[in-house]
């Protein structure tokens, strides 16, 4: 009977070493080379530089589940450092993989680097582009949509098929002209175009009759927001950067620069094709490029499309509360939920009221945050931190609210503490729509206003109960936006302009989110192939 016991008792701890082993797998891996070159390129019809991913413009999509770790080796075969970030990708714990000048050196021209990251509790729609310089305006961008795991259900029908979109504005001037252009003081003039993944027109997206498909929508452009819409179509809103929202029902909806949508379009018409119409707000002349819904089958043309107008805008009002409340209301499912997000019923620790101005210094035009310009040391912020190295940063540069005087350059880092609920309050002191990226997070957002000047009295106003997370938020002309986050990410975190040409003169700064303690649970190492520039180089 022994060797009968000893066998079993074996089996069973093997049985159960096999359990443990398959419950704590590490998640999957998915592995990309991209090799990014310049290439000529033709979307408005005029030859120019691209900047093309294995040949591609737009580059290619990632296709990801939640948990999934990306492995990207990102080739450089332009003249210029590069750096690609991953729009709405919250890189828990690895600030390192952020592709921005404040995290990380560029990538040498003719050199390789590899991005390891994890989609690490998120789903939903997302992109990615070029952080250095102007290359987004030449290209190099993609979608990156994050599907649920089979084990994690949404909140609404799954769909049959589904789409990405990426729409945004574009230049025939190439982007180091665009480049001098702000260089030499000038503001960009209006873009010439609008295009559909890479397309002026006759982008095409087939589907079958009474069939429900999902389209992924994202502003991919540098300068301007845009209507969407399908002709003859609603469109049910189902997620906005990775927040399930209410499920309401939308004949357009405006989508602000690095800002993304999901919506569920149920095909009820007649076996025809159907215009998929992108137009700009606030913009004069208004810029609008066309695609095709295709039933199945059809051989009829799309009739003339819906003109853009009151009533198939959607008005993210920021004059009216309960338009505000209904339009930005949601159930926050996420992978692996925990119930409701009380957000409303925490205290917040510090207010941050950040007012971005148009201004000039020694002559020449210049955008700036409480009155800082923001310019890239030499140094990234994130590998001064870590090797403590002075001289690149300090947290007294910026103020927590606008200061009086004239504007200056400098490196601009907010310090907060690791799981700080903070309040930021976005006071738009221009007569132009500001576009707000975060990464890192998803903030809250639970205000809007008309006043020229936030006052506390209009936290009075605001939704604590369900307002939508987001990473990137706009603020109207002359107007203010208030967001709340818990900076539960340990790492140095870019706050943007999502309008490129702000962003690129001086409209950015960062969040510093720390603890004085060193630990993988937090945040982790350095990685062992990280490129070292400036003073980091005597590390």
């Amino acid at each position: 009977m022994r060797p009968t016991t000893f066998v079993h008792f074996f089996v069973g701890i093997f049985v159960c070493l096999s359990s443990f082993c398959i419950i704590n797998a590490e998640d999957p891996y998915l592995y990309y080379t991209w090799t990014v070159t310049y290439g000529t390129i033709s979307p408005l019809g005029v030859p120019q530089q691209g900047i093309l991913i294995n040949g591609q413009f737009p580059g290619p999509n990632i296709e990801a589940v939640t948990n999934d770790n990306i492995i990207v080796d990102v080739i450089n075969m332009l003249d210029e450092p590069f750096l690609i970030t991953w729009n709405g990708i919250q890189q828990r714990k690895t600030t390192w993989q952020d592709g921005v000048l404040g995290t990380q050196c560029p990538i040498p021209p003719n050199t390789n680097w590899t991005y390891k990251f994890q989609t690490k509790d998120q789903i939903g729609t997302y992109s990615y582009f070029p952080s250095t310089k102007l290359h987004r305006a030449a290209g190099g961008f993609g979608g990156f949509n994050v599907a649920n795991r089979s084990v994690i259900p949404v909140p609404y029908p799954i769909p049959d098929g589904e789409f990405t979109l990426l729409v945004g504005d574009w230049y025939k001037t190439g982007h180091k002209e665009l480049q001098q252009i702000l260089d030499s003081g000038k503001n960009l003039p209006l873009p010439d175009g609008l295009l559909i993944n890479g397309l002026p027109e006759n982008t095409v997206f087939t589907g079958e009759k009474g069939k429900t498909y999902k389209f992924k929508v994202s502003n991919v452009g540098i300068e301007t927001s845009i209507n969407f819409r399908i002709q003859n179509h609603t469109m049910t809103l189902v997620e906005v950067e990775g927040a399930n929202t209410l499920q309401e029902v939308y004949e357009s909806l405006d989508i602000h620069p690095g800002q993304s949508v999901a919506v569920l379009v149920t095909l009820y018409g007649s076996v025809k094709d159907y215009y998929v119409v992108a137009s700009t707000r606030f913009t004069k002349p208004v810029l609008t490029t066309t695609g095709y819904l295709r039933y199945a089958g059809s051989n009829t043309p799309a009739s003339k499309p819906l003109p853009i107008g009151p009533t198939y805008e959607i008005h993210w009002s920021m004059k009216q509360a309960r338009t505000i409340r209904l339009n930005l209301t949601a159930n926050a499912a996420r992978p692996n939920p925990q119930g409701s997000f009380h957000y409303g019923t925490i205290p917040v620790v510090r207010r941050l009221l950040l007012a971005n101005t148009a201004t000039k210094i020694d002559g020449m035009l210049r955008y700036a945050v409480n009155n800082v310009s923001y310019v890239d040391p030499e140094t990234p912020l994130k590998l001064a931190d870590w090797f403590n190295i002075s001289g690149v940063f300090n947290l007294n540069t910026i103020q927590d609210t606008p200061t009086p005087g004239p504007a200056v350059y400098g490196a601009s880092v907010i310090g907060t503490a690791l799981h700080d609920f903070v309040e930021i309050v976005f006071q738009n002191t221009e007569p132009k729509l500001q576009s707000w990226h975060l990464d890192g997070y998803s903030a809250y957002v639970v205000g809007y206003g008309s006043a020229a000047k936030w006052t506390l009295n209009m936290t009075r106003r605001y939704n604590l109960d369900d307002a939508v997370p987001r990473h990137t938020v706009q603020v109207y002309p002359l107007g203010w936006t208030a967001v709340l986050v818990s900076l539960d990410n340990k790492g140095m975190w870019n706050l943007r302009s999502a309008i490129w040409s702000k962003r690129y003169l001086g409209q950015q700064l960062y969040i510093r989110v720390w603890n004085n303690e060193h630990s993988v649970y937090t945040e982790n190492d350095m990685p062992l192939n990280a490129l070292l520039c400036g003073k980091a180089k005597q590390q």
